[in-house]
């Protein structure tokens, strides 16, 4: 909820909230969707049975339900600062996608924060310094608010920072390469082959840092079982021009198995 709690405090409010739901428990959705928050931000809740980690699927079907030309991807795991929507809208521009970053937080501050004890968003500097000289916030970045510069854009491809978990992307480029491609089973790398196909596609890498900082709540790790096989996949790929997913966003599915529920 502190994610929400996090949407429905920013300081610009023209945005859609559509929550990518990778197989929660039956009292989970119930928790989230009877929320006055979510009220509040009227969401869309897209959910489809849990089958393991099929991050690219629910993402591709959150896609779908949403209705915006302009797409940010934000994990739950992550809460925005008030502006963090009105400056991903500073940032976007033809051609390019916004490469956000993160401040890892403790668990004993996100142990507070999810427990509604301490809010994380819309806090003074001096409260970050503290945060930060306790070893609970993993950096200071997100006080800083530099403007939108050429120094930001990389043309080439870098896989270090990539981050699904703060990202904008046109729906145009989005749909050109064909969503998140759902043949990567297992946590990992995912993301990676998404900005690799945008690349691929002349789509422009612009860093968000100094602007778009998330806190990250911590958490344990999901199992990396299919790392491995999922990072060779980008290796292969990085040397060829595929643009479009092997199983992607526009693909037919006559057995969809996703509900999507509405609040308005």
């Amino acid at each position: 909820m502190v994610v929400l709690a996090g949407l429905a405090s920013q300081s610009d409010s023209s945005f859609e909230v559509v929550v990518a739901d990778d197989g929660s428990r039956l009292e989970h959705q119930r928790a989230l969707l009877e929320a006055p928050v979510a009220r509040r931000l009227k969401l869309v809740h897209v959910w489809h049975p849990d089958v393991g980690f099929t991050a690219s699927k629910v993402r591709n079907r959150g896609v779908a339900a949403a209705r915006g030309d302009y797409l940010v991807f934000l994990d739950g795991d992550c809460v925005p600062e008030f502006d963090f929507i009105s400056r991903h809208k500073q940032l976007a521009a033809a051609g390019h996608f916004v490469n956000g970053s993160r401040v890892l937080l403790s668990p004993a501050l996100t142990g507070r924060a999810v427990a509604g004890q301490e809010q994380v968003f819309g806090r003074s500097a001096l409260y970050w310094i503290d945060q930060r000289m306790r070893g609970h916030a993993s950096k200071l970045t997100q006080l800083l608010r530099l403007p939108d510069w050429g120094g930001r854009v990389r043309r080439d491809f870098c896989w270090k920072g990539i981050r699904s978990c703060n990202m904008g992307v046109w729906r145009r480029d989005f749909e050109t390469v064909d969503g998140f491609d759902e043949s990567f089973v297992g946590w990992g790398h995912e993301d990676a082959d998404f900005v690799l196909r945008l690349h691929h596609a002349g789509v422009a890498r612009k860093n968000g840092f100094c602007a778009t900082e998330v806190y990250h709540l911590w958490h344990k790790e999901a199992p990396r079982d299919q790392e491995s096989l999922n990072a060779r996949t980008v290796r292969e790929r990085v040397s060829t021009d595929i643009v479009r997913a092997a199983s992607g966003y526009s693909q037919s599915r006559p057995n969809d198995d996703v509900q999507i529920t509405r609040i308005s």
